[in-house]
């Protein structure tokens, strides 16, 4: 005998007592469809449970992976984008900016901030694919040039967390301006020898990757990553041949010698802390005999 019997027959629920599972519970990979709970994929920092595809997060997911404590400070927080071409395509872009605002919590493609990690202090950019595609107008490129500064004049480590489409086509030529402010602030940083670490993830395409993306001290990248500048057609027209699958993934792109290592989302900390505590003695040290050197030269 079944250890369930339906007694009634034709038995009809109406549709208002009818019971529907909550949208957002769960979670399905793209990659090996595995269905897991969101709680779990949470948990696992947003990356698969079975084959480790890492989802796209933003600035709010990689400040609390990074910083100690999810404390920092953030800078320059209320940074928004003016519209100096007056530029319309299918809306104009104030209501667009507005209304990305709105909808994502954002101000802009980038948020700033300093705090620790590990004990240690360190300055960090994050992008937000969110807002625009991650596109970089000239607000990113000021608050990433600002947060350099700061990272200069309190003497700590700087990261970028890139994550975009690359230039804003909104601010056309002020967008691509950011490419030469951001990489000249890159070296005044690398003259007064402070560590600058580039982390590239799902996507870094465009005016991003031909500047600050690519110009770390080291240049580490998560699994899978897309990095690249043009699409493939366009590279495909240019040079007239088939491409390579795959050449624009981070696993490609690190054997043929453009990134120093892949690191898996979860372990990001521990080899951020791990790779700091090799190179910031040393740039200290440096720094101390610099200015050893400028006193004697001076007396």
């Amino acid at each position: 005998m079944p250890w369930f019997k339906r007694v009634e027959k034709g038995i009809n629920t109406p549709t208002e007592e009818k019971k529907e599972t909550p949208d957002g519970l769960w979670y399905k990979c793209p990659e090996c469809k595995t269905v897991t709970s969101m709680t779990e994929h949470r948990k696992n920092l947003k990356t698969c449970v079975k084959c480790n595809y890492h989802d796209r997060i933003g600035s709010k997911e990689y400040f609390a992976i990074l910083f100690d404590d999810n404390k920092f400070t953030e800078m320059d927080e209320d940074m928004s984008s003016g519209d100096p071409l007056n530029f319309t395509d299918s809306k104009p872009y104030p209501q667009r900016t507005a209304e990305t605002q709105r909808k994502t919590g954002l101000k802009d493609a980038v948020r700033t901030a300093y705090g620790k990690s590990g004990g240690r202090d360190i300055t960090i950019a994050c992008m937000d694919f969110a807002y625009i595609g991650g596109s970089m107008g000239s607000v990113v490129g000021e608050k990433i040039a600002r947060a350099i500064d700061h990272a200069r004049k309190t003497r700590t480590p700087f990261m970028m967390i890139s994550k975009s489409g690359g230039a804003r086509m909104m601010e056309a030529g002020f967008s691509l301006m950011q490419m030469a402010k951001t990489s000249a602030k890159l070296a005044l940083l690398s003259e007064e020898k402070l560590p600058y670490i580039s982390l590239l993830t799902d996507p870094t395409t465009g005016g991003v990757t031909a500047s600050y993306a690519m110009l770390g001290d080291f240049n580490i990248a998560e699994p899978g990553s897309l990095i690249g500048f043009a699409g493939p057609r366009v590279i495909k027209e240019t040079i007239g041949k088939d491409l390579p699958k795959g050449f624009q993934s981070a696993e490609f792109v690190l054997e043929h010698g453009f990134l120093d290592f892949i690191v898996d989302r979860k372990e990001l900390k521990e080899r951020l802390v791990d790779l700091l505590g090799m190179i910031m003695p040393a740039a200290e040290e440096s720094n101390g005999t610099a200015k050893v050197q400028k006193a004697a030269k001076s007396s």
